[in-house]
């Protein structure tokens, strides 16, 4: 997840949590439809694995 796509300065710190807020939803959103289609249930994601790159963890 790009943050730079997300948020930007010129965003009040409000709306900048907002916008983290959606972007987390939706990506719930994408796990929960993945799951669903191959017959699981999804966890709800951790907030902490989005502010990892993916070779880091």
């Amino acid at each position: 997840m790009n943050s730079n796509a997300i948020i930007n300065d010129q965003m009040t710190l409000e709306e900048k949590l907002a916008a983290i807020d959606a972007a987390m939803l939706a990506a719930q959103a994408v796990a929960d439809d993945q799951a669903a289609a191959s017959g699981q249930v999804s966890a709800p994601l951790d907030p902490s694995l989005l502010t990892i790159c993916d070779g880091c963890e």
